[in-house]
């Protein structure tokens, strides 16, 4: 008799399955982002069922990445293999996530797929993202939102590459807008992303900043943290200008100019993922100075 997937133990996984994972990602027709897989497996933690021995492939039929902010946990990377999908798993490892978070707040990005599952285990709906991609055309002139290589923009606004002394200022202004501290996350941004740049103020103080960084196909910009619209379309119009690969940027309903902005230099598409949260009315922070998620699996 076959071994039954809902007996097996859920272990923690290390960066030594990261192959494991990327041929699950795989099998669902997922790409195999081995560059974001390595962040989640060390800024949070996975866990991951293995097959059982009589089953043909082997490797991890299921998993899930759980990323801890103070107060609250991330749920991304929940994946069942297709050949034990509709047998419970899905459900399974879900209840181990929320059993894992305690007392925590619990959110994540829903697919239509997996939404009715997470609204049976008490999440509800707060918002959406619009994935958008395609090559960035560069901003407009007339528009005043076009920004020199040597980082002094119009109306005073400068943008530039980040340095490590800038760390403190961009914790600072990050802290409020996420709403909770995510320190450690925003520690590993200079290894992890291609290029982290900044809006500095005349006076000195930071009033945003961005990070692109590589996946697979496509350049992602996120996180975007900045004061307004047009700063956020500043440092947007800096890392869109140096990217060779097409852009991809995770857009928020709650921000309808700024993806009216992204469409108009070149960027579509329509793929959503609802914003769910457990245990809260809402996710934390400011949502008019987040303009963009570090990513969709982590907020």
């Amino acid at each position: 008799m076959p071994t039954s997937s809902l007996t097996l133990p859920v272990r923690r996984l290390t960066r030594a399955d990261l192959p494991a994972a990327l041929d699950l990602a795989a099998d669902r027709s997922w790409a195999r982002e081995a560059h974001k897989w390595r962040l989640l497996l060390s800024a949070g933690t996975g866990y991951g069922i293995d097959a059982p021995a009589d089953d043909p492939v082997g490797g991890l039929i299921g998993a899930f990445v759980l990323t801890p902010y103070p107060g609250y946990r991330c749920v991304s990377m929940v994946l069942v293999a297709r050949r034990h999908e509709r047998r419970g798993l899905g459900e399974r490892l879900m209840r181990h996530a929320i059993a894992e978070s305690g007392d925590a707040v619990v959110f994540l990005s829903a697919t239509d797929n997996g939404r009715p599952l997470y609204e049976k285990l008490g999440f509800t709906a707060v918002g959406a993202v619009t994935t958008l991609q395609g090559p960035f055309t560069g901003a407009d002139p007339g528009q005043g939102d076009t920004f020199q290589d040597d980082g002094h923009g119009r109306d005073g606004v400068r943008v530039r590459p980040a340095t490590a002394a800038d760390m403190p200022g961009l914790l600072a202004l990050d802290r409020p807008v996420f709403g909770t501290d995510r320190t450690e996350l925003l520690a590993r941004l200079p290894s992890f992303a291609d290029r982290l740049a900044v809006a500095q103020a005349p006076d000195g103080q930071l009033t945003g900043y961005a990070a692109s960084w590589p996946n697979v196909t496509t350049t992602v910009i996120g996180p975007v943290v900045a004061q307004d619209l047009r700063t956020a379309r500043a440092l947007i119009s800096h890392l869109g200008a140096a990217a060779t690969l097409p852009l991809r940027y995770d857009v928020d309903d709650r921000h309808p100019e700024l993806a009216g902005w992204l469409r108009s230099r070149g960027l579509s598409g329509d793929f959503r993922c609802t914003l769910m949260v457990r245990g809260a009315t809402d996710l934390p922070g400011d949502i008019s100075r987040r303009f963009a998620p570090y990513s969709v699996a982590l907020g």
